[in-house]
């Protein structure tokens, strides 16, 4: 949080209010601490070493109880967090030590700074209304009253941001000491990935059931047909009539139908993919494309989910930049690190790509971090864009 947010915000009242309480704890401990000096004799000193280790293995219970609800004065991300289970009572214990020993006092002490600061500005109000004498003096004499504002109202900012520091630090010591992550929610964190895992793997299967109807099916029937139009226009040739010019365009319609059911099949998920991986199924696609493309991939086989992912990416990207870049050439990359794949595309275009003008890189990014993995676009004014993907890339 920068400084202008905190100070914008409640944090500092907050912070205020949480170590405000702290310092309350601190009263009863600087006065068994001054009782122990006033005695000045060993029986004393040890009986107050007896009693600041009986307040702490008494009060450990419950101070950490107390400090788990004042968290959410400060960090309210502790409603998502359980308390201890394994060594609860050490932990508690060592916390009831910090406290007494340094916290509560650290509280006291920033506190009063804190009412200090907030009293400067309003001396000269407390002066006339109270008919007090100078609040505010040094060696010389009273400060004058215009001076004390100004410095007050300037101390006010810094004292804000320098509290909620102090809380905040506070609050995440006490958060690591006596708070675990709460295990339900880190359990439906585990079955929402399990789950998308499946829904992922299903997709797969039914895509390539899909395919293989496709490949199989239809398109071999629509070839069969095309061969079988294609012999009898071979035998109805030299006939009159309208019969020979309806079969060839009877096969002619045929083939384009063929044509259209191989892009769908393609676009679907391309035998190459399948065959070849994604070197292959991305050269193909760049041979097809209008404007230039380089080609740069080295990446090893891997699951035909995160290969499919990576495919469609380019596929995606290549689309858009035909569509709306203007561009001249594009380049595509692929880099394999142990466990991860960089695929980047980057064209000369105008640039001015923006994912919140389109369904498509959206969807992209959606379908990139299905598997586990992050798009990052750049595409200022003017270019050039590149589009970053990176995946998870376990080698088959």
């Amino acid at each position: 949080m920068t400084v202008l947010r905190c100070l914008g915000s409640t944090r500092p009242w907050r912070s205020l209010w949480y170590l405000g309480v702290g310092a309350v704890g601190a009263l009863p401990m600087l006065a068994l601490v001054k009782w122990v000096l006033k005695t000045n004799t060993p029986i004393g000193y040890l009986t107050g070493v007896v009693l600041i280790v009986m307040v702490n293995v008494l009060l450990s219970a419950p101070l950490a109880a107390m400090e788990r609800r004042r968290l959410k004065v400060i960090d309210r991300r502790s409603g998502s967090r359980a308390p201890l289970g394994k060594n609860r009572l050490w932990r508690e214990l060592g916390y009831a030590v910090a406290f007494t020993a340094v916290i509560a006092v650290l509280d006291f002490l920033v506190v009063i700074v804190a009412l200090s600061v907030l009293i400067v500005p309003l001396s000269p109000l407390l002066e006339f209304v109270l008919d007090l004498g100078s609040i505010v003096n040094l060696d010389d004499g009273p400060v004058p009253s215009p001076i004390v504002v100004l410095v007050g109202i300037a101390l006010m900012p810094v004292a804000a941001y320098l509290i909620s520091m102090v809380a905040r630090t506070q609050a995440a010591f006490a958060r690591r000491l006596l708070t675990e992550p709460d295990t339900g929610l880190a359990d439906r964190v585990a079955e929402l990935t399990r789950s998308r895992t499946r829904l992922v793997d299903a997709f797969e299967a039914e895509r390539k059931r899909i395919e293989r109807d496709l490949h199989d099916g239809a398109q071999q029937r629509l070839v069969a047909l095309t061969m079988t139009l294609g012999i009898a226009e071979l035998d109805l040739a030299g006939l009159g009539g309208e019969g020979p010019r309806l079969v060839s365009k009877a096969r002619a319609e045929a083939e384009c139908v063929l044509a259209e059911l191989r892009e769908l099949i393609r676009g679907i998920h391309p035998q190459v993919l399948t065959d070849r991986g994604v070197e292959a199924a991305v050269a193909e696609i760049a041979d097809r494309c209008p404007i230039p493309v380089e080609v740069h991939l080295d990446l090893p086989r891997a699951s035909s989910a995160v290969e499919a992912v990576a495919y469609f990416a380019v596929s995606e990207a290549l689309t858009n930049v035909v569509k709306h870049s203007h561009a001249e050439r594009v380049d595509v990359t692929g880099v394999f690190a142990p466990g991860t794949a960089v695929v980047t595309v980057r064209d000369d275009g105008v640039g001015g790509a923006n994912p919140a003008n389109g369904t498509g890189l959206q969807g992209l990014a959606d379908r990139v971090a299905v598997v586990g993995g992050r798009l990052t676009l750049s595409s200022p004014p003017g270019g050039p864009t590149e589009l970053r993907v990176e995946l998870p890339w376990a080698c088959a």
